[in-house]
């Protein structure tokens, strides 16, 4: 395989490794975690989940399964790549 495939793969890495992080503080505590020690759990909820906090689910579980192929595709790289001694 060509060593650009490589870079490309390396950047969308570090690309969503960013995003995903960014994505997993967006969301709120559920309570019983760090967050609630701190004074976080002591809002409650009133109607459940909004339509944002699903798609913010969404995007983050999109982000996820972008940056597990990123690095499926690198190892595979990596195998093929580098010759086995």
């Amino acid at each position: 395989m060509p060593m650009w495939f490589a870079y490309t793969l390396i950047a969308l890495l570090v690309l969503t490794s960013v995003l995903l992080t960014l994505l997993i503080l967006l969301h709120r505590g559920k309570g019983g975690g760090m967050s609630s020690m701190f004074g976080g759990g002591v809002t409650s909820s009133l109607a459940g989940s909004s339509v944002a906090e699903k798609n913010l689910d969404r995007y983050t579980v999109l982000v996820g399964i972008v940056w597990f192929a990123c690095i499926v595709g690198l190892g595979l790289w990596m195998r093929l790549a580098v010759p086995s001694t």
